[in-house]
């Protein structure tokens, strides 16, 4: 019959699997697995003398431009335009900030101010093609990427958002390529509301190096500033940072001699 043919073959199968075993493959012993980082402890107490620090760097801050001062995502959106319009603006312009310097995301910024057929709004971006985006943003780094992701919100903010930005931090990271730090900065700036801190590469770098807490990633970090610094200052201490970290506190090659903290001895790594 059929069905013992093929309990015959599966058989066959079998044995000559058994009898002609596949040969042995040398194989390099596996490297252990990395031990992970334990996650940070989040204190409750503040740091000793980060309000001095604080002082310090904002008067450091007050005597150097930085171009975050004048090309941060916050002031990139143009004040002309509707309200609804600007918090698009903002959006899109903190979606293009990843990865990129304030110099580029502004020229990126300009570019669809000025080249988007009706102006720079949810419409116009829904209404251009994919290649004529990615040019108008072809400086800021992983700019095809960031073309799918903005015509994706675009298409999200028009059925689910009612053609606005989501004004919770929910609503916000559940657009394409929008994570806690863009929502945190986007719900201050377009909505006026604080919920939480935005905590970019230099704000994490930095509270670490000063030795406030020891954390792995940026969410981490935002975790301990939020349970002890004062909410007041959670709106303004990202953009004090940023431009600390582009004049001062630089990624690669910081000019210690240049700062009050390392004077007075108030950095743990200088």
């Amino acid at each position: 019959t059929a069905a013992a043919k093929v309990k015959s073959e599966i058989k066959t199968e079998e044995g000559e699997k058994e009898n002609n075993p596949k040969p042995k493959t040398k194989t390099s012993n596996p490297k252990p697995p990395r031990a992970k980082k334990p996650r940070a402890v989040v204190k409750t107490e503040p740091p000793e003398n980060w309000e001095e620090i604080y002082s310090l760097v904002q008067e450091m801050r007050a005597s150097k431009l930085a171009p975050v001062d004048t090309m941060g995502c916050e002031t990139l959106a143009d004040p002309t335009v509707p309200p609804r319009d600007q918090r698009f603006q903002t959006l899109i312009a903190l979606m293009l900030s990843s990865q990129t310097k304030d110099t580029v995301t502004s020229v990126a910024m300009k570019n669809l101010q000025g080249n988007l057929p009706g102006g720079f709004n949810l419409e116009s971006i829904l209404a251009v093609e994919p290649d004529s985006l990615n040019d108008l943003i072809g400086k800021v780094g992983f700019h095809n990427l960031k073309t799918k992701y903005i015509k994706n919100t675009a298409e999200i903010l028009k059925e689910k958002w009612a053609s606005d930005i989501p004004d919770t931090i929910p609503g916000l990271v559940s657009l394409p390529g929008v994570g806690p730090k863009m929502a945190y900065l986007c719900l201050s700036a377009a909505w006026g509301r604080t919920d939480g801190i935005g905590v970019d590469v230099h704000v994490h770098r930095i509270t670490n190096l000063w030795g406030w807490h020891k954390t792995n990633n940026p969410e981490e970090t935002r975790a301990c500033l939020e349970a002890w610094l004062p909410k007041e200052k959670w709106h303004e201490i990202n953009t004090l940072l940023v431009g600390f970290g582009q004049t001062v506190c630089l990624p690669v090659g910081r000019k210690c001699g240049e700062c009050t903290l390392a004077e007075k001895g108030l950095c743990k790594s200088a």
